[in-house]
């Protein structure tokens, strides 16, 4: 018999094998238990002198019959049942042209990919290069400050998401996240995501994921073509045709799913002069913070810092200013990462955080920052790109050459005083670093909330203000400056039919699980309306 047993604890003051806490939960004798499979693991360090670990299991058990009533009297056993696969509805009017996907970030590789495995043959195009290619452009840059406007960190296969912590945790509730897990792992992503509480990839194994995910739309008749991008659409009666590329290529597209990313600021400026609904949205922008790991798993797991079953601790703050205008938090925490050079244009400084799987640079790093609205940069669909271009261009000025990057230790930023470079870490951040005051480069009212913020996180993670820290900015590409607007049944352009906006780029998502969800669902809305390709 196959049951679920859920919150099965180990205490780390008194570790024991899973299969022997998994009897000791159930009642059950040891020659009963066949074989254990772990559902979902957490770690609970509510209580920082007993940390626990917590796991819901799929247990195959030989009982008889009156054991089996009492285990599944139990409120935490049950009969296990696998989930169910989301049914697929296939439409039945005809496409004109394969669908076109634009963007091979998360929602544009899984749109792709859903599309691919169901007969409708997506051309997906990408604006930057292959992986391999992309993170050879990466390296150059953060080495030598070489700048490649079509190859960065925000542009290129896997999009803005391949050079981060590669994090798959969202707030969305969704069913098809276990099929999606599934597919990411079955693409090369590590087997632990199925079931960690807080799952990440890292970036060195995402890059791996990512050519596996394209290689299965390749295998399954889709088409993927890079440093291909679309300077314009194809529309006829507000629907859109087709797209034309850079080169002066017109391709016809049966649909066109847009999942252009965050940073496709180009692409935010066709949209609007075709006259496609575009709004100005809230986002936030700050600066990162670079602590000693050892600081942050002292912080959070207290004696237990180190043990070889928690790895590097992580954190998120939250602070409210007492009007309520105003929150400070943390944002893409990458323990054990590094602080990396982010542009995505000439003469603007962009950073972000990224982490390999293993998390063990020795340094903590989080994005700090603070919400904006259209109160803050005007209503106008483009006046949050140029807001974040202001102030990207104040820190490319401040940093001085070759995309140094403005940065100050917390001691001085707090204090107000000469800006100072001396902190507990090596700066981590490439090509370098100019010391610089950090109200220089951002509006004050965000400066003077990190300062509320970072003083309020002191008293919550004992070191976490003290001075030693390091700040580095500006980060302000926490999400999409638009939503490009869509009918929430049919996923469609409210302004523009057959263009479905998708992902982060487009307002839908925050990170690289919802963007990828966003895409799944997308292309199912597609699939719903259309027959597949003949």
């Amino acid at each position: 018999m196959k049951i679920k047993i859920t919150n099965v604890r180990i205490s780390l003051r008194h570790e024991t094998s899973l299969e022997q806490a998994v009897c000791k939960k159930a009642g059950l004798p040891k020659d009963a238990l066949q074989s254990v499979q772990v559902l979902r693991k957490a770690v609970d360090a509510r209580k920082k002198s007993d940390i626990y670990l917590n796991y819901h299991v799929l247990a195959d058990v030989d009982v008889n019959a009156k054991l089996s009533k009492r285990l599944l009297g139990d409120k935490d056993i049950s009969k296990y049942q696998r989930p169910a696969k989301e049914a697929v509805e296939l439409g039945v009017m005809p496409m004109a042209a394969p669908p076109v996907v634009i963007g091979a970030g998360p929602a544009g590789l899984l749109a792709a990919l859903q599309l691919a495995e169901y007969g409708y043959k997506p051309v997906l195009l990408e604006r930057g290069k292959a992986v391999a290619q992309r993170v050879s452009d990466v390296n150059r840059f953060w080495t030598t400050g070489e700048f490649n406007p079509v190859s960065n960190v925000q542009f290129g296969e896997g999009g803005a998401g391949t050079f981060s912590d590669g994090k798959l945790t969202t707030r969305v509730n969704d069913p098809v996240m276990a099929e999606i897990l599934q597919l990411f792992v079955d693409a090369g992503a590590p087997e632990n995501i199925l079931y960690e509480h807080k799952p990440h990839v890292g970036t060195d194994k995402l890059r791996a994921m990512v050519t596996g995910l394209s290689n299965r739309i390749r295998a399954l008749g889709g088409t993927i073509r890079y440093e291909t991008q679309v300077t314009d659409l194809i529309i006829k009666n507000n629907t859109v045709q087709g797209v034309v590329l850079a080169s002066g290529e017109r391709l016809t597209a049966g649909a066109v799913v847009l999942a252009c990313g965050h940073s496709a600021r180009d692409t935010y400026a066709m949209l609007t002069s075709q006259g496609v609904g575009v709004t100005a949205k809230p986002f936030a922008i700050g600066v990162r913070i670079e602590h000693p790991q050892e600081l942050i798993d002292r912080a959070q797991y207290g004696d237990f810092a180190g043990h070889h079953l928690l790895g590097a601790a992580d954190y998120a703050l939250v602070y409210h200013t007492p009007d309520k205008s105003r929150t400070a938090y943390s944002f893409c925490m990458c323990p054990g990462g590094q602080v990396v050079a982010a542009a995505s244009e000439s003469g603007g400084v962009v950073v972000n955080g990224m982490s390999m799987f293993n998390r063990d640079s020795g340094i903590a790093n989080s994005a700090l920052v603070v919400n904006v609205s259209p109160e803050d940069f005007g209503s106008d669909p483009l006046a949050g790109v140029e807001f974040q271009r202001q102030y990207e261009r104040l820190a490319f000025a401040c940093g001085g050459s070759n995309y140094h990057a403005p940065a100050q230790n917390l001691d001085t930023f707090l204090r107000q005083s000469t800006p100072s470079l001396e902190s507990l870490v090596q700066p981590s951040y490439r090509p370098g670093l100019t010391a610089c005051d950090l109200d220089k480069v951002l509006p004050n009212y965000v400066t003077n909330t990190l300062r509320q913020g970072i003083t309020a996180f002191g008293r919550k993670l004992a070191g976490y203000a003290d001075g030693g820290a390091l700040l580095t900015g500006v980060e302000t590409r926490t999400s999409a400056p638009v939503r490009i607007d869509r009918d929430r049944a049919s996923f469609v352009s409210v302004t523009h039919d057959l263009l479905y906006p998708c992902g982060e780029g487009a307002g839908y998502a925050g990170g690289i699980m919802s963007a990828a969800l966003d895409g799944y669902h997308v292309a199912r809305a597609i699939m719903k309306r259309f027959a597949p390709m003949q």
